[in-house]
């Protein structure tokens, strides 16, 4: 989360993570805002498959994706902005499969892609094994740009 909206939007967002029984762990800069369990490093490798949000307040956009391209599983990520180019900047650096702007990551799923149906995931960027042509040596990136969708 960008410092310059943390002060701002966190209290506001706990409020509604609380009413939705979300814990929430943050760093230090976070924790001087809400009142939160400590995010320790491990939490942002993790992917709780749970109601839990690990927080990291950054100074600008090239931290942001930076702490993203350490963090992430490589899967999606999503920014939520009015700046088209932070927006673009945000689509292009990002190394995942799907990335969003404006939308939901819930989206990320082989049916809202089109494909009938997800037969399963892969974050790697060859997936083919044995011989292989062209078309096994393609990987793709998906972009999204959203209007503050949801998927419910």
């Amino acid at each position: 989360m960008h410092k310059e909206i943390a002060a701002s939007f966190l209290p506001k967002m706990k409020q509604e993570f609380d009413a939705a029984n979300v814990k929430i762990r943050g760093d230090e800069y976070t924790r001087d805002i809400i009142d939160v369990d400590e995010a320790k490093e491990d939490d942002y490798h993790t992917e709780y498959l749970d109601k839990i949000i690990s927080i990291k307040i950054v100074d600008d956009l090239d931290e942001a994706i930076e702490f993203i391209n350490k963090y992430s599983s490589g899967h999606t990520e999503s920014i939520m902005t009015e700046n088209k180019e932070t927006a673009y900047i945000f689509l292009k650096k990002v190394d995942s499969g799907a990335v969003f702007w404006n939308a939901s990551t819930r989206f990320t799923d082989g049916g809202c892609f089109g494909m009938g149906c997800e037969m399963g995931i892969s974050t790697d960027k060859l997936h083919a094994r044995g011989p292989m042509g062209l078309k096994e040596m393609t990987s793709y990136k998906y972009i999204i740009e959203g209007n503050g969708n949801i998927r419910e």
